[in-house]
């Protein structure tokens, strides 16, 4: 392909602005500008004005101003708003497509066989999940009362997405909010805004009401900050990091908001001595390299009982060797560039630690060639690290796995639980009394057995510990988003109750 222009045209696409804020494009109020890079190519794709306070403001009081109808209409209004959305969605399919491999360097049949598809999946699953937001079923707990539960909407969200799937987490963090009657502000990563920004103009072009979903593309300090400490957002929703994850708890705490966090992984790969050895060293390569490794659900240790370790590894080896890195756009390249050059250095920077301790039996490099212009780093396993180390016990977030030993199932799961993570993790046996133990104890808010990755809309996503609390994705997510009420009325119509008399007495 030629330049970043012929991939996406990103700069006639967003001519208007890159803040969505009531129904429209509209360029921001900072003063400062950013640019959007194709991290395959190095080249510009889109420089657009940064959102400031006052555009946050905006998109605050845009979301205000469309709660009252939005949060009373009728669920089945809701449901076909959404069902509409998700039909303009696939509509798009091409467009997002692209889009988001522009911006993200993924490899066009990731974004076409995952990202997109799924997205339109999950917008598809909300519209049915939109009729079903119910309380428990009315009774009589105390003998002269009727109780129920309503769920009702919370009002204006603030969330934050971050850059490694624009797409799909503008829609994890919009589709369960909008569903349930709320409206949203949406802050995505400042590199990455375009298809976030093409998620909302669809969700205008399905008919949900202007002012229901907003973007604010913007930094972190600024535009971010902002949103998580705005006094009429009535929650906050973020997903990235654990330490900037401390931060938002930090600013949205001053103003007692609800706040569901989805924070950084460290995810565990136990495989056992009967595990079916293809399938474990296909699901590991597959699972630490998805996305460039750059998942918080990635693949990032494999334990592997003795007997079979070094087959695991030497075959491990050989696949991360046949991979082809290459031009996202090509439908033969398996592994596109990481989003940016800082974030390969960084990857890099962990490698090049690790091998003051432990051994690189393949990658642990940038490619040469034409791929060096790009963000690109080679697939990389790592051996003999020990369990306290750095690349052990850190975040990635690049195509990058250790393996470690074990010799008893007791030490696999305990090393495998030995982090301050909690998202993901899998077990692999034929064994189903092995994978039943692993699933009840591995600490983790995903295990899968005999696979590692694949998520369905149907079925919640977050973690324990430092990898946060809240669900995305199902009809869990409804937690999050709805304020529960317990309305209770009075059956008798008697005057003096007999427990009056505990306050005061009357003859």
């Amino acid at each position: 392909m030629g330049a970043a222009e012929q991939r996406f045209d990103a700069a006639g696409r967003f001519a208007g602005g890159a803040q969505y804020i009531g129904g429209r494009l509209r360029p921001g109020t900072s003063g400062r500008t950013h640019a959007v890079v194709d991290p395959a190519t190095g080249e510009e794709v889109l420089r657009y004005e940064l959102a400031g306070p006052q555009d946050v403001d905006a998109a605050v009081a845009a979301a205000e101003a469309a709660f009252p109808a939005w949060g009373g209409a009728t669920p089945g209004e809701r449901s076909d708003a959404l069902h509409r959305f998700s039909d303009a969605l696939a509509g798009r399919a091409e467009e997002l497509a692209r889009a988001e491999s522009a911006q993200c360097g993924k490899p066009i049949r990731l974004t076409t066989e995952f990202d997109v598809p799924g997205t339109v999946d999950n917008t598809a699953f909300f519209a049915g999940a939109a009729r079903h937001l119910e309380g428990r079923s009315a009774g009589e707990y105390s003998s002269d009362h009727t109780s129920y539960v309503r769920r009702e909407p919370i009002g204006v969200v603030g969330s934050v997405a971050p850059w490694n799937y624009p797409l799909q987490m503008a829609a994890w963090k919009v589709l369960p909010v909008v569903a349930a009657g709320n409206t949203v502000v949406l802050k995505p990563a400042e590199l990455t805004p375009l298809t976030s920004l093409m998620f909302a103009e669809a969700a205008t072009e399905a008919g949900i009401p202007d002012g229901v979903v907003n973007v604010v593309s913007g930094a972190g300090a600024d535009a971010g900050e902002r949103l998580v400490g705005h006094p009429a957002v009535a929650m906050t929703s973020f997903t990235g990091s654990t330490a900037v994850g401390r931060r938002v708890a930090e600013i949205a705490t001053r103003t007692v908001k609800r706040l569901h966090l989805e924070l950084g992984g460290k995810a565990p790969f136990v495989v056992f001595d009967d595990a079916n050895l293809e399938a474990a060293v296909h699901g590991a390569v597959a699972g630490a390299l998805i996305n460039s490794g750059q998942d918080c659900t990635a693949a990032t240790r494999a334990y592997v009982q003795r007997p079979l370790y070094e087959a695991f590894v030497s075959g491990v080896a050989d696949l991360m060797a046949s991979v082809r890195l290459g031009d996202p756009f090509d439908p033969a390249t398996d592994l596109g560039p990481l989003v940016s050059r800082a974030q390969r250095d960084r990857v890099a920077g962990f490698v090049e630690r690790a091998r003051t301790y432990a051994s690189v039996v393949t990658g642990g490099a940038a490619p040469a060639g034409e791929l060096a212009k790009g963000a690109y780093y080679l697939p990389t396993l790592i051996t003999g690290a020990s369990q306290g180390s750095e690349i052990v016990q850190d975040e990635v977030f690049g195509p990058v796995l250790v393996v470690l030993p074990f010799d008893s199932d007791d030490e696999g799961i305990a090393l495998a639980n030995d982090t301050p993570y909690g998202l993901a993790a899998s077990a692999w046996s034929r064994d189903v009394y092995r994978t039943g133990r692993a699933a009840r104890e591995l600490k983790a808010g995903c295990v899968w057995v005999n696979d590692h990755i694949p998520i369905v809309s149907e079925m919640p996503h977050g973690g324990y510990r430092a990898s946060g609390y809240g669900k995305d994705m199902s009809a869990y997510s409804f937690d999050e988003y709805t304020q529960i009420k317990h309305v209770m009325s009075d059956n008798t119509a008697i005057a003096r109750k007999s427990w009056h008399r505990t306050v005061f007495s009357l003859d």
